[in-house]
């Protein structure tokens, strides 16, 4: 039996991929990748590695921009969304890999997929649970965005420190109260008599799973080559599996790169700014937000959740 993480659908019969960048988009990738050329200046001493190779090394800030162009423009050409299957109400589900705690912002070499790295640590199971979007209305001050994220009741996942499974839900607990001193509670007081003064906050919650394994699973990979990195480019997969028969029922393959080609400049982090520059291309956001629930969209085009 193949193992699910390593299951690959070829490339050939699959779907036309979405969100993989037209022909307008390369005239505004020279523009871009020219006025880094003027605006970087001289690496700095993040941009090249010491462990690149000698022969990238020993080339011009402009040559490298050069051959990112042309090794993304290639990988572009495979990426996108591939759906082969959707299921309808999905109540729970099971993820195969989590997501270790801390974002990669600027690490060259380091294989952790830092396209596909949307929310680590905790926050990664949070943000597939439907209770953690219902919790919003208690617990931030801003209004639920109107998209089409929809959680599920339920995530299962096995801790590595003690090879158990655990089942994740989570719920909202008032956890502090407001200074009941302070000017503008007081005011808030006097408007209202009743005025709640609990502060609440969305708490994950974890319990040892006795049911059944949940059918599908969700897994991602760092699929980069060492010569990709070379030229600050780094390759995402991220998939939906059909555990029970090892089916990879959607995949989405991304790529993106760090036109800069490293370069801290006035504090720039170069992981951080490559998702402005991405296929598929992330939200119509920059920067840290490019990134945020991409994971959750993309599972919800094929489980769709009970409810």
């Amino acid at each position: 039996m193949k193992n699910p993480i390593q299951a690959k659908p070829p490339l050939r019969n699959r779907q036309r991929p979405v969100g993989v960048p037209s022909l307008p988009w390369r005239r505004v990738l020279w523009g871009v990748v020219l006025m880094v050329a003027v605006c970087a200046g001289e690496s700095t001493p993040r941009a090249m590695a010491a462990d690149a190779p000698a022969s990238v090394q020993q080339q011009s800030p402009k040559e490298r921009q050069r051959i990112a162009a042309e090794m993304f423009r290639e990988r572009c050409k495979k990426a996108g969304v591939f759906i082969h299957r959707t299921v309808e109400d999905v109540e729970g589900i099971f993820l195969m890999k989590l997501r270790p705690k801390g974002l990669n912002f600027d690490e060259q070499y380091v294989l952790d997929d830092p396209y596909g790295s949307d929310v680590d640590g905790d926050g990664y199971i949070e943000v597939l649970l439907e209770s953690f979007y219902e919790s919003w209305q208690k617990t931030s001050s801003s209004p639920q965005p109107r998209d089409d994220r929809k959680g599920y009741k339920y995530v299962e996942a096995i801790d590595l420190k003690d090879g158990v499974r655990y089942r994740y839900t989570g719920s909202v607990k008032a956890t502090r109260k407001m200074d009941a001193n302070a000017p503008n509670v007081q005011l808030e007081v006097r408007r209202n008599p009743n005025f709640d003064l609990n502060i609440y906050d969305y708490i994950l919650e974890r319990t040892l799973s006795n049911a059944p394994r949940p059918r599908y699973g969700i897994t991602y990979d760092d699929i980069s080559t060492r010569e990709e990195r070379d030229y600050w480019i780094a390759g995402s997969s991220l998939k939906v599996i059909d555990m029970q028969t090892n089916e990879v029922m959607a995949e989405r393959i991304g790529y993106m790169v760090d036109w800069a080609q490293g370069s801290s400049a006035g504090g720039r982090s170069p992981w951080l700014l490559a998702a402005n520059n991405a296929c598929p291309e992330f939200a119509s956001r920059h920067g840290a937000s490019a990134q945020r629930y991409q994971t959750i969209r993309f599972i919800n085009k094929t489980l769709k959740p009970r409810g």
